[in-house]
């Protein structure tokens, strides 16, 4: 049979839902990366991705070893790629600083000025765990800012005041601050927002909650369980798109979206999933999450996110192309 019947039949199958069989189900993607410095076969999360003198670099979560009482201690791994698709780990950001002792992750980067700006969160300390910020004019090397942590929010009736999974971009000329936040019994995770003018170095005093009356966006579908979480941001004309992780790990976390043209009231463009969990036996069987959307310089739009298929005993990266239908977005596999 020729290659070009192969796509057909396979095409045939998936729109009469049909179960594809196992060897089709086991099929490697193109990109599939996991840190091997401290587990093996590989261990990595959370990825957002930049291009930076004449590279892309892949900053990423990976736990670097355990405390006294048996807790990881997370750092933030950094690889390159000329291509995309095949990564290689060339740094670490470890814990340095009184307030990340307990470790670091969830990073998410931005290029301004010919400078990479790093935002991330601390770990292991519950509702206190909280934003930070690092600048480098590498990439590799980090200078930790003096007013560290830079963002947590105000105690409120929906938030138990702890901040994770930072998302910050630029729009209408200034700085948005998107965060995941823990409802006051410690048990719902959905996202807010800050804002800081555009001529922000990015300190603590500079940030300003928005939309202090309630989560932007809350779990209030089936999939989503009781977590949204994760958010990544690209313009599209005059509108934003958030893609979001819904549900905890492996429940299965799966990628939903959502627009907005303020970048303060949002609303979900499906109900369903926009990127699922694999089928049985697939590489992401226990979940498809964490996004980060990525808009290279040719113009071409990636979604990267994270993925196992042994509920968490390995984690492992990869992307998949992204085309448009105006501004909806559409999975390229």
């Amino acid at each position: 049979m020729s290659l070009k019947l192969v796509y057909i039949s396979l095409f045939v199958a998936l729109a009469g839902g049909l179960r594809l069989p196992v060897a089709a189900q086991n099929i490697r993607p193109k990109m599939l990366f996991g840190d091997t410095t401290y587990r093996k076969p590989g261990y990595s999360k959370d990825p957002h991705v930049i291009r930076f003198k004449g590279r892309y670099l892949l900053y990423y979560s990976v736990p670097m070893g355990k405390d006294s009482t048996g807790a990881d201690i997370w750092g933030i791994g950094i690889a390159k790629s000329p291509d995309l698709t095949n990564w290689q780990k060339i740094g670490e950001m470890k814990p340095v600083a009184d307030y990340e002792k307990k470790g670091l992750c969830a990073p998410s980067a931005l290029v301004r000025d010919g400078n990479v700006h790093i935002f991330y969160q601390t770990y292991g300390n519950g509702r206190k765990d909280a934003i930070c910020h690092a600048v480098s004019a590498d990439g590799l090397h980090f200078t930790r800012n003096a007013t560290n942590p830079i963002f947590r929010p105000a105690l409120s009736d929906w938030s138990c005041g702890r901040a994770i999974d930072a998302e910050v971009y630029k729009f209408k000329n200034q700085y948005f601050l998107y965060f995941a936040t823990r409802d006051t019994s410690y048990k719902i995770q959905q996202l807010g927002v800050a804002i800081a003018p555009a001529t922000t170095n990015f300190n603590r005093e500079d940030w300003k909650q928005v939309a202090t009356d309630g989560p932007i966006l809350k779990p209030e579908l089936p999939w989503e369980g009781e977590c949204i979480e994760a958010p990544s941001i690209i313009q599209r004309g005059n509108e934003l798109v958030m893609f979001y992780a819904g549900a905890y790990n492996n429940w299965p976390q799966q990628v939903g979206v959502a627009s907005s043209t303020d970048g303060l009231h949002w609303k979900r463009m499906q109900p369903e999933p926009f990127l699922k969990n694999g089928a049985p036996g697939s590489w992401n069987a226990s979940e498809s999450g964490h996004p980060h959307i990525f808009l290279d310089t040719t113009g071409k739009t990636y979604l990267f996110f994270q993925g196992n298929n042994d509920k968490g005993k390995t984690w492992f990266l990869s992307n998949i192309p992204i085309t448009w239908n105006g501004k909806k977005p559409v999975l390229n596999p």
